[in-house]
Formats: C-alpha cells, sequence, structure tokens
C-alpha cells in the first residue's frame, strides 16, 4: 500500500516574510503555524511530507522546520521555480517574476508522490479535525474506471475571515449528496457591519451567507490529478485572454474544473472548526490567542513533540 503523503505549499512563505528568519512565532515556544499542520498530520497517520519551497531558502527551511518532520516523517523536498515544468515550446514572458501559482506547485510532486495525498498552505492553520478528516477518508479512497475521486474539507465562511480587511475564498456549491458541483474563488471577501460581501469589479457588492462553505485549499487528491494539471497548464498558458505577466494557475480552479466537468467527483467534507492565519500583521495577535485557548483546552500540548 502506497504511503499517505501530504504535500506543504510553502514556497511563498519566504517572500511574505522575507526570509524564513523573520517567520512569525505563534505558538508559546516559538512554534509556527506550520508545526502545528506537521504535528496533526502526524497524529492523523500521515506517513510522507513533501514540502514545496523556493530554491534559495532550503538551508534556512531545512534548520527551521525540515530537521524536525524528519524525525517523524519521510521528507521530500520540491523546489518552485518560474522555469519548472514548463511544457516544450513554451518561454518564460518577459516581465513575468514570480512562479505560476498553486496548481504549478502541486504538478511538480508527481516525482515524489506515488499514492493519495493531501495539500495544504504552510501559513494556514487548519486544525486536527480537518487534517484527520481528510486523511481518513483519502487512506480508503481510489479512482473508479469513469471518475476520479477527490475530497476537499470546507469551513463555514463565518468561521475564515479576517477582521481586519478583505481575503480570497474558494466559495463551494454542493450537490444534496455532499459533492463538489463548483468551486468559485472570490478574490475580495470582506466582513461588514451588515454582514459579509464580496466584489469582483471594485464597485459592486454581493452578499454571502456566513454559513456559506469555503474552500481553504485543503485537498485530499489521487495521482491522476498530475496529467490532468500538466494539461490545464499548458491551456493556461496558450490562453490569448490571460496576461502572462502577472496570472496564476490555482489548484482550487482545476479541482472545479474537473468537478464541473463531471470527470471527478469531489466529495465535501465540513467541518466546524476555526480556520485562522495571517493574512494581516494585525491578525498575528488573534492567531496566538487562539492557539493559547486550544492548549488551554487540551487540544494541544503546551510543547509540541515533548
Amino acid at each position: 500500500m502506497d504511503k499517505l503523503a501530504m504535500v506543504i505549499m510553502a514556497a511563498g512563505i519566504g517572500s511574505r516574510y522575507g526570509g524564513l528568519k523573520q517567520v512569525d512565532p505563534v505558538g508559546p515556544n516559538g512554534e509556527i503555524i506550520i508545526d502545528y499542520s506537521l504535528y496533526d498530520a502526524w497524529r492523523a497517520g500521515i506517513e510522507q511530507v513533501v514540502f514545496i519551497i523556493r530554491p534559495d531558502l532550503e538551508q534556512a527551511f531545512k534548520e527551521k522546520i525540515g530537521l524536525e518532520a524528519e524525525k517523524h516523517f519521510e521528507v521530500s523536498y520540491v523546489f518552485q521555480t518560474i522555469d519548472r515544468g514548463l511544457p516544450s515550446g513554451f518561454q518564460i514572458p518577459a516581465g513575468r517574476k514570480k512562479p505560476w501559482g498553486t496548481g504549478q506547485a502541486v504538478m511538480l510532486c508527481q516525482p515524489v508522490i506515488s499514492g493519495n495525498f493531501l495539500v495544504i498552505n504552510a501559513d494556514d492553520f487548519y486544525g486536527y479535525e480537518a487534517i484527520k478528516k481528510l486523511a481518513d477518508y483519502m487512506r480508503q479512497t481510489k479512482d473508479e474506471p469513469s471518475y476520479y475521486n477527490y475530497a476537499l474539507v470546507a469551513y463555514r465562511l463565518g468561521n475564515t475571515l479576517s477582521e481586519h480587511g478583505h481575503v480570497a475564498r474558494g466559495i463551494c456549491r454542493l450537490s444534496p449528496d455532499g459533492h463538489l458541483l463548483d468551486l468559485r474563488e472570490r478574490t475580495r471577501v470582506q466582513k461588514f457591519p451588515d454582514g459579509i460581501k464580496y466584489t469582483e469589479d471594485g464597485q459592486n457588492w454581493h452578499s454571502l451567507s456566513p454559513d456559506d462553505l469555503a474552500s481553504m485549499n485543503i485537498f485530499g487528491l489521487t495521482p491522476s490529478i498530475f496529467p490532468e494539471l500538466q494539461a490545464r497548464f499548458r491551456s493556461f498558458l496558450s490562453d490569448p485572454a490571460i496576461d502572462l505577466t502577472r496570472a496564476e494557475f490555482y489548484i482550487p480552479e482545476v479541482v472545479g474544473a474537473v468537478a464541473r466537468e463531471g470527470k471527478a467527483r469531489v466529495r465535501v467534507l465540513t467541518t466546524e472548526e476555526r480556520w485562522f492565519g495571517v493574512t494581516y500583521q494585525e491578525d498575528r495577535s488573534w492567531v496566538q490567542a487562539s492557539i493559547r485557548q486550544l492548549i488551554k483546552e487540551g487540544k494541544y500540548p503546551e510543547k509540541l513533540w515533548a
């Protein structure tokens, strides 16, 4: 049986913080958010971890995160750069400065993954229940001859927002039996005194419910996703309507597309847990307080791996 793996997308972590030395501690002993995700993965029985990082941060990343992870998991590193995985015949457009986004990141993991796997962001706190539910589901699922079997964990939108400004959220539409019909990235979702709203153009605001289900980039996938990503990356790069100096190739868009097309059944597992992450610098104290509360409730030890 192939090992269940978890892919952690950490290539953006350095650019947001200007290198790993400045990654903000949120736990009482200097832990960062990724440490809690690793601890939850270990408790959920995940055996392999794949870190997607920038090559220039390899040394700093290994010292801060990788060496501890290697005590508990089989660890692989995948380097995301602008030129990796580019299909033959394609050139990097003039003016393009950064890699191609989360879809490219996951696509690059194919050489090190043989079985089913989870995907998470490095700087999002998902909670043990979410990781355990998804791990248990992916451990016993396999693709059918006529469709792929994927999964994601969705949070109540009201449990995922920042008090300090707008955020991007993938809003899910479900079938009556709990499978994904559609996933649309809403790039500007904000909390107002009279409710939650989103805008696509900065002018017109549309209402959302706090009970709408939001995908937070925590997916369960099978290896069948890799050829899908390769084919769709090629289409993305060939699309004349896309501004290739800035556009990103997102994993949620691909998962949403295969669900809409009926190529995959994507099981939506829901959680009542709060998601938290540092979208704005001001979110940090809220995340620290939330983690202190979880430790007080006995959900995490004061010192991880003690």
